[in-house]
């Protein structure tokens, strides 16, 4: 396995990956112990109670009680060791994992893209990492069925929105269901059914919670100490119930040997206080994905570790779960009914995932659908069996999750259909290059010094908001740059490929593209200042623009003079890993080695150069579009609802656009349009 194959196997960012060593593995391992199996590591406090509540002291028969645990056994090693560690874990998107991680899959292999803006060269992309092996006819059969048919695109992305919506509800009941573990489910067969998937509650979060740690350290964690603790657990527990049928509701107190009861009781507690943890750091996961990728409105993304890619904090989320935590527990008021709810979201979830791991055997690992069909049948009878029993206590609590997930459902599938509406919007009226061609090098206005950034979501093109601009203003910026700040559909960008530069137009009229790069787990906030990022990138351009890309690009301080005191070297290329995009779509790396050149040898600047420099120094203006979306007036009634009112509620009320870029307020214009979908 080659380094980059180990970072992602080990979900830790290139750039701060070396060596990777069992040390690290052993310790991510051990870290993931408290969050990833907080949920699943509890389940031997209730599991048991919720079985036999109400039924085994009236048939008190042994064979019932080992029947259970029959049941728990092949439940755990069907479904969380087969299923998820040796199967659905091998599906990780370059270490990330959960439900959008497995559609980001299937989209990169099977051109379902959610993405507007994605370009063929994004497939070059290191993280991209896809089989170019040739497909075989069935994966070819099912690629073209699906690209063929986009009612069955957009029905699979609303399929994926309801796993993911039931993830969300299932980190507000579980939540509850940990801190009130007292869970009487009230009857005979389903009883024990719904009492047996509370064994296995935590392994979706157990798979979404993969890119906080790692892939390699959640198997071993599990295969080692998890599994194994837990089916002995399990074991125990029914070995004392077989002789003292009294003591159900206690079983598991009741069965720890004396002398270690109080630590062992306190080490319990606390874990159904905080299991709840792998399941908010799963929404964690899951809200970020979906941002990213347009199904999810914009919030605030805490990045908490510099390492690990996936440990992240969302504020907005955290009170969210809070608010409909207090909710279910202040509605409710029943810990049966929560329980009923708690085990609809767990089976519902898993189901999602088995389906999706259907396609992926065929489309992205390329093998025949039989192994898929097979895969199916095996866990998605199971889990139906479980999904039967809790649509059988839909009045009596499981409504909750159905009903919180069609409203998450509804926002997210509105927020992602108006953000493609404002899209296509924008390819429809943008302006034609030809027409500002027409316009001479001045483009009909005043160019004053400075650097003009216009942000926009085309990767091609000129935006309408330039062409308001040029009806409107006198004046523009002597250095035009339009930027595009797009996610692609892998979960990192290494910062060597982030920046992909072209020029606009004819090199008089001084205009360029950028285009920026980010994986849908990225931190757009970037640690260096984007404004010298960006005019490194253009520089570096320039110097190159004859496309040898041998030729060492610098500036010396010496030949800049006093516009600028900072050496320009291949080795800031190395560490910024600019493009360089000719007007044929041909990229070339100008990145080379870390080296050091002498000033005395670093070739003569280009005219360009210097006058971009002298602009920089005249001031950098980010100017944004504060489009807002509008349905025509020809639109239907649910359209209308649709884009004037939950859409425009959701815009007003989400982080804008240049919090998210962080944006610097004292040069931020911004230009209100009106966008008619």
């Amino acid at each position: 396995m080659n380094a980059p194959e180990q970072a992602s196997e080990l979900g830790i960012s290139q750039q701060n990956v070396k060596r990777v060593s069992y040390t690290t593995v052993l310790t991510l391992a051990y870290q993931s112990l408290g969050v990833v199996y907080g949920d699943i590591s509890t389940s031997p406090l209730y599991v048991y109670k919720t079985a036999f509540s109400g039924k085994l002291s009236l048939h008190e028969n042994d064979e019932e009680i080992f029947g259970v645990l029959s049941f728990i056994f092949w439940t755990m090693t069907l479904i969380a060791l087969f299923k998820y560690i040796f199967i659905v874990m091998s599906a990780n998107d370059n270490g990330e994992g959960g439900t959008f991680a497995l559609y980001s899959l299937l989209c990169r292999h099977a051109r379902l893209s959610i993405l507007p803006n994605q370009q063929d060269v994004d497939e070059k992309l290191s993280s991209y990492a896809r089989d170019r092996s040739a497909d075989s006819q069935q994966s070819l059969a099912l690629k073209s069925f699906l690209e063929k048919h986009p009612i069955f695109r957009t029905s699979l992305l609303i399929f994926v929105l309801l796993g993911t919506c039931m993830a969300i509800v299932l980190s507000a009941v579980s939540g509850v269901k940990l801190k009130i573990p007292e869970l009487h489910e009230s009857t005979e067969g389903w009883v024990s059914l719904g009492g047996v998937v509370l064994s296995i509650t935590g392994v979706e979060a157990m798979f979404t919670d993969m890119g906080h740690f790692s892939p390699l350290s959640i198997r071993v964690a599990f295969t080692v100490l998890v599994y194994p603790s837990l089916i002995l657990a399990y074991m125990g527990e029914a070995a004392f119930l077989s002789k003292h049928h009294e003591d159900i509701q206690r079983s598991f107190y009741k069965a720890i040997p004396e002398p270690v009861f109080w630590p062992v009781f306190i080490v319990a507690t606390l874990a159904a206080v905080v299991g709840s943890q792998a399941v908010i750091s799963a929404t964690f996961s899951i809200v970020s994905q979906s941002s990213a990728l347009n199904c999810f409105p914009r919030v605030k993304i805490i990045h908490t570790s510099s390492k690990i890619y996936g440990q992240i904090y969302i504020p907005e989320v955290n009170w969210m779960l809070m608010f409909l935590c207090l909710a279910v527990t202040i509605g409710l008021r029943d810990t049966n009914m929560i329980g009923h709810a708690y085990g609809l979201a767990v089976t519902t979830v898993m189901f999602v995932t088995t389906c999706l791991m259907g396609l992926i055997i065929i489309i992205v690992w390329k093998r025949r659908i039989i192994n898929a069909i097979s895969f199916v049948v095996i866990c998605g009878s199971v889990e139906l069996l479980y999904i039967s029993s809790s649509i059988c206590k839909v009045p009596e609590g499981g409504w909750i999750p159905l009903t919180l997930s069609l409203i998450f459902m509804a926002v997210m599938y509105i927020w992602n259909y108006g953000t493609m509406k404002k899209h296509q919007f924008d390819i429809e009226n943008k302006v034609s290059i030809n027409r500002i061609i027409s316009l001479g090098p001045s483009l009909g206005m005043v160019r004053v010094p400075g650097i003009g950034l216009v942000y926009t979501n085309l990767v091609t093109g000129i935006p309408a908001i330039f062409g308001h601009f040029v009806t409107n203003l006198l004046a523009f910026h002597q250095v035009l740059v339009f930027v595009c700040v797009k996610s692609v559909q892998v979960p990192h960008v290494s910062e060597h490929e982030r920046f992909l530069m072209s020029r606009v137009g004819p090199k008089e009229y001084g205009m360029f593209r950028c285009i920026v790069r980010y994986g849908y787990k990225d931190l757009q906030q970037e640690n260096y200042n984007f404004d010298d990022s960006l005019v490194t990138g253009i520089l570096q351009f320039v110097e190159t623009e004859d496309g040898d890309c041998s030729r060492p690009a610098a500036i010396s301080s010496g030949q800049i003079g006093n516009q600028r005191i900072q050496a320009f070297s291949t080795r800031d290329l190395s560490s910024l890993g600019l493009y360089h995009e000719t007007s044929t779509q041909s990229q070339c790396d100008v990145g080379g080695t870390s080296s050091d050149i002498n000033q005395s040898e670093a070739p003569p600047l280009k005219g360009e150069t210097l006058r971009i420099l002298k602009a920089e120094e005249s001031g950098v203006a980010h100017i944004l579009g504060h489009s807002y979306a509008k349905a025509k007036k020809s639109s239907p009634i649910l359209k209308k609802l649709a884009i004037d009112v939950v859409y425009a509620f959701l815009n007003k009320n989400c982080r804008d656009p240049d919090d998210v870029l962080n944006v610097p307020h004292t040069s931020l214009l911004e230009v209100g349009m009106v966008y008619y979908v």
